[in-house]
């Protein structure tokens, strides 16, 4: 057979995107962002986002497929996210993914987009070696999954109990008065700061929580301490030193994400760890995965800026596997799941 060509479909939030993958080439990808329309509220609305995706998708879609210079009847697949995500704008991405392979009598796969924020990294880094370690973290998710096989079979490592690394970086953020989102404040700030100014708690790294928890992450006492202390500072009349918060912060969270995936890859005897999702494009995240790889002899695969965040060609990678792997297309009323388990890789 020859390489599979795969039309991907990504909204599971403010990104309406599309792509085509040929084997492991990126043929195209074309992504329309609503952010803007959200900042003024400082979070994404879930009925903007889902009306945004609505109009966007055509043009989205039709544009992916001209840069490809193909047409609907070329690909040998299409693959949209289902979930996790919001609800609304799942559907409107699963509604029209369905659409175009009823007409054009394509096979239809409903995949779980955070499963293809590993996939992705194929297009970059080649195929996995056979015990892989992956690091997902996003402005909703902070895991460690262990993939087996990216197509068939991906456990579960470690989560997060409470808020996720982007959730924590969002709310100081609107602290320190950065516009939505405010993680790219952050990082820039932090790069001119004092990373030992403040010092922010490391969740789930110590005693008997730490022992308990070795690969689970939690940031709700990350964000609680940091905010009471700008709180205290602003009580007090003082000015913010708002490099130092922020590079405190972003040490702090990179520290405890790094050491606790390179534990999982000695635990799991894995010498390559897959990271992935917006927050993998954190400069202080990325450099500390880096140094601690090399110390640990574990090669990091960081995708590029622009394969970080949410996009078509993930979605269409992790479809390419699943043909390759040979299983069988989702049935044609797979529903969304907003809360989809990190260990389940495609709808049935």
């Amino acid at each position: 057979m020859s390489e599979p060509v795969v039309l991907g479909i990504e909204s599971t939030c403010d990104e309406t995107a599309a792509a085509v993958v040929r084997g492991r080439e990126l043929v195209s990808n074309v992504v329309a962002s609503s952010m803007d329309e959200h900042a003024r509220y400082g979070g994404v609305i879930p009925e903007i986002a889902s009306r945004a995706h609505a109009e966007a998708f055509v043009p989205v879609v039709s544009k992916a497929l001209a840069d490809a210079q193909m047409e609907l009847s070329d690909v040998d697949a299409i693959a949209v996210s289902a979930g996790p995500g919001l609800a609304g704008c799942l559907a409107v991405g699963v509604s029209g993914a369905k659409s175009l392979a009823y007409a054009a009598n394509k096979p239809l796969y409903g995949i779980n987009h955070v499963i293809g924020h590993i996939a992705v990294t194929q297009l970059q880094f080649g195929s996995f070696p056979s015990d892989t370690l992956a690091l997902i973290v996003s402005g909703g998710h902070t895991s460690l999954l262990h993939v087996t096989d990216v197509a068939r079979h991906v456990d579960v490592v470690g989560t997060t109990l409470d808020d996720a690394a982007g959730e924590c970086f969002d709310k100081i953020a609107r602290l320190l008065g950065f516009p939505y989102p405010g993680g790219p404040h952050i990082d820039r700030h932090a790069q001119v700061g004092d990373p030992h100014a403040l010092k922010v708690p490391q969740g789930l790294t110590q005693g008997r929580s730490g022992a308990a928890h070795p690969y689970d992450f939690s940031f709700s006492g990350v964000k609680t301490a940091v905010a009471r202390w700008i709180e205290a500072q602003q009580a007090e009349g003082k000015e913010i030193p708002v490099d130092d918060v922020c590079a405190s912060l972003a040490n702090s969270v990179a520290d405890v994400l790094s050491e606790k995936a390179v534990r999982a890859c000695e635990r799991f005897d894995s010498d390559t760890l897959i990271v992935g999702g917006g927050f993998s494009a954190n400069s202080q995240l990325r450099n500390m995965l880096v140094k601690k790889g090399k110390r640990h002899g574990i090669e990091m695969r960081i995708p590029q800026i622009k394969l970080c965040t949410d996009n078509g060609a993930m979605v269409a990678m992790l479809g390419v596997n699943l043909v390759e792997a040979g299983v069988a297309p989702s049935s044609p009323d797979f529903s969304i799941d907003s809360a989809m388990p990190m260990d389940k890789i495609v709808m049935e």
